[in-house]
């Protein structure tokens, strides 16, 4: 039974990145003249904008969007946070009668709002998280993946050695609760009413995309957005400077690399993603594929089935 439904429904937009989301999601939101709230782990930063691939004020149309630059570039960030802000403005376009439209490639952020993810809302503790940010610093990321599968080898064996951010996380639990992050038993029964979507690409036509943004993000400026961020404060250890282009732009700059290699090194990293964003949207019973088409075409299509 969903325990909320009597209060309306949920359209999420989703899928791996480059794959047209933003423009798809406020398409639907023009047509229900609703709002959308982003479910992106790096959109919250704020003046994270080229490599986050932010969407412009062009981009958005007038339709609102809620959880971008809610979060200081020192600061980190969690699921269980992004829920605490998530659901009650998910709940609060629901009371106003509109269908809100949750649109990201985070699916951790996304079915935080759709389930009760019980690690999700595990306590945080920042000298804790810390601690183990440290430890990355001086010994690398394969030095926490070892301490992971010591402590909790089931979490170590789903997640991957360069999914820095979650690892810091399971040892974070681990250490807080003493409880594995593995043992946390989620109720996978909706707590809205949704329906979700993705753009199904080939895959080839899909890394093209991805290489094409890259090379765009890199045109307008992600090499000198890096160094404003470190130059006004931000360290490389930051949570905001392990994303995906960032992390990159970093590393070269560290090793005096070319444009080109970095380039290449973010599109590899990107692919690399990409491959297991698909991957964990797969598992969702609800998901619907869609065949390219104009976005239009695309958005009414949505509308016509959750109507």
């Amino acid at each position: 039974m969903v325990q909320e439904n009597s209060l309306g429904k949920i359209l999420v937009i989703c899928g791996p990145t480059a794959s047209g989301k933003t423009a798809l999601a406020v398409e639907c939101a023009k047509l229900l003249g609703s709002e959308v709230v982003s479910a992106d782990s790096m959109c919250v930063y704020k003046r994270c904008n080229i490599g986050t691939a932010k969407p412009s004020a062009e981009e958005m149309q007038g339709v609102k969007h809620h959880l971008i630059d809610v979060v200081e570039p020192t600061e980190n960030f969690s699921v269980g946070e992004y829920r605490e802000l998530a659901l009650p403005i998910v709940r609060g376009i629901i009371e106003n009668g509109k269908i809100p439209v949750i649109c990201g490639g985070t699916g951790f952020y996304i079915n935080s709002v759709l389930y009760n993810l019980s690690y999700g809302n595990s306590i945080a503790d920042a000298a804790v998280r810390a601690k183990y940010e440290n430890i990355l610093n001086e010994f690398g990321k394969e030095k926490l993946h070892e301490m992971l599968e010591e402590c909790d080898p089931e979490s170590a064996k789903v997640l991957h050695v360069n999914d820095v951010k979650r690892v810091v996380r399971a040892l974070e639990i681990y250490e807080v609760s003493g409880r594995k992050k593995s043992s946390y038993t989620d109720d996978l029964t909706p707590i809205f009413d949704y329906s979700s979507f993705s753009i199904d690409f080939e895959r080839e036509e899909l890394y093209e995309r991805i290489n094409l943004r890259v090379d765009q993000m890199l045109e307008a400026g992600l090499i000198d957005e890096v160094k404003g961020l470190l130059a006004s404060g931000i360290k490389v250890s930051d949570q905001c400077m392990q994303g995906i282009g960032y992390k990159e732009v970093c590393e070269g700059l560290d090793k005096n690399l070319s444009v080109e290699e970095i380039s290449e090194s973010i599109k590899f990293n990107t692919r690399h993603y990409a491959k297991r964003q698909i991957t964990f949207f797969k598992r969702d019973p609800r998901l619907v594929y869609l065949k390219k088409n104009d976005v239009k075409n695309l958005a009414q299509q949505i509308i016509d089935k959750i109507r």
